[in-house]
């Protein structure tokens, strides 16, 4: 019989701790119930940042499913000298880039994704360099305040974070989203998109510089 696994992973980029190798070990043997709630815990992340490279949320989701398949396929192969976590988000950014590269050659490009890098500058961070509100945080806040203005207000922040997002060239909307949208680490970041901790930090900063401008010219409006 299948048992349930109990597994909820953290920002471990050093290799296979001693519950995930167990979980390893299931899904080697073929535990669907294990491999069922790692799918329900690991999905929404995997389908916002595969958003992040291709062009439709239709995209992002065949990107999803690619990966998993990708994982499982390659799962007897896995050697953990990475988490598996971030082994696995490898695995769907190899498979967004294909898809997202495929799409560049088939439609117009925004001249939004042209920009270079360098346009912005200034910071949407507190001391240290971490974010002082993300996307989730304020999705708790509107979890707390149920004043249907308060949701109203959370919903059209959101939105409109969104849409700033989405206007980020390529390499900062990907860091973004997996630092502030999906709450990964600096470590799982630089893992998966092969880039330094310079170069994810400068990234992240102009990324933020962006919304933070995003949202002052929100409030102002």
């Amino acid at each position: 019989m299948m048992t349930q696994a109990t597994y909820s992973p953290g920002p471990q980029t050093d290799g296979v701790t001693g519950t995930e190798a167990h979980l390893v070990a299931q899904l080697r043997a073929g535990d669907e119930g294990a491999m069922a709630q790692l799918v329900d815990q690991w999905s929404p992340a995997m389908l916002r940042v595969a958003r992040s490279f291709v062009d439709s949320p239709q995209s992002a989701e065949d990107v999803v499913q690619d990966a998993w398949l990708g994982m499982l396929t390659g799962l007897a192969t896995f050697e953990g000298r990475s988490s598996l976590r971030t082994w696995t988000f490898s695995i769907l950014i190899n498979r967004a880039r294909t898809r997202g590269a495929r799409e560049a050659r088939m439609l117009p490009q925004s001249p939004l994704a042209n920009q270079d890098d360098s346009a912005a500058d200034g910071l949407l961070a507190g001391p240290g360099g971490e974010p002082t509100r993300t996307w989730s945080s304020i999705d708790a806040a509107s979890r707390w305040d149920t004043a249907p203005e308060s949701v109203v207000l959370s919903r059209e922040i959101l939105l409109q974070l969104d849409r700033a997002v989405s206007a980020l060239p390529p390499r900062q909307r990907q860091v973004v989203t997996m630092r502030d949208v999906c709450g990964m680490s600096t470590e799982e970041v630089c893992a998966a998109l092969d880039i330094s901790p310079a170069n994810q930090r400068v990234l992240l900063h102009r990324a933020r510089a962006v919304l933070r401008a995003a949202l002052a010219d929100y409030y102002r409006g």
